[in-house]
């Protein structure tokens, strides 16, 4: 039987896999309405993660409590404290999101079909996020199994390093059409602009990969 200590741990731990599970369903939805060009189906996206917030709020709130009410032994104190790291990092992938989002309805609006194709061929970008969210929560699945999550670490990494090579071939396109376009430019510059941002939310993941490892296994946070 789990004493309320440890089930107080594993409750966090299942609270922060549920976090990670909704704002990866959120870029899996997102990218089903950016696949559609479809603007409404970005706004509903965008509500559904409106609240993650207040999650992670209670995610740190509830660590305080094991800190105050237990003597966490020294392996699950360091677990505890990347947790309080990593939903710093959710509130930003969550913001991130959001304003990428809320971007490319902006971009989506203008009806141009060359940046509408632009979006659409950064979403190979998106493709690579969501391999990376699917990792990341077998990482937090498989927390116990010291080589799986390290593995799981170096994908995610991998995934991330495709997003560069995808974003370096987008913006020569995108440069070159910004040359062609006169009066047009400026919606090219912030189409790169805005598709920067999605990258952040690979790079919010693979910092997540190294806190989890280190929640796990010990080294640098």
């Amino acid at each position: 039987m789990l004493t309320k200590y440890q089930e107080a741990r594993h409750e966090v731990r299942s609270t922060v896999l549920a976090v990670v599970k909704r704002l990866a369903k959120a870029n899996e939805e997102a990218l089903k309405a950016l696949e559609g060009s479809d603007e409404n189906q970005l706004e509903e996206v965008r509500k559904t993660i409106k609240n993650i917030t207040k999650e992670t709020e209670k995610i740190d709130n509830d660590i305080v409590l094991i800190f105050a009410r237990y003597t966490p032994e020294a392996k699950d104190l360091r677990e505890m404290v990347s947790y309080l790291k990593i939903t710093s990092e959710f509130n930003r992938i969550r913001s991130n999101i959001n304003n990428y989002l809320k971007n490319m309805q902006s971009m989506l609006s203008e009806e141009d079909v060359n940046i509408i194709q632009f979006i659409k061929e950064s979403l190979s970008i998106n493709r690579c996020t969501i391999n990376a969210f699917d990792k990341t929560i077998e990482m937090f699945e498989t927390f116990d199994d010291n080589d799986k999550i390290k593995q799981l670490a170096i994908e995610i990494d991998v995934e991330y390093a495709k997003t560069d090579d995808i974003y370096a071939l987008l913006e020569k396109g995108v440069v070159q059409k910004m040359g062609e376009a006169g009066g047009q430019a400026e919606e090219y510059f912030n189409l790169l602009k805005y598709i920067r941002k999605n990258l952040k939310i690979i790079d919010r993941l693979d910092s997540i990969a190294q806190r989890t490892i280190f929640a796990r296994i010990g080294g640098k946070l």
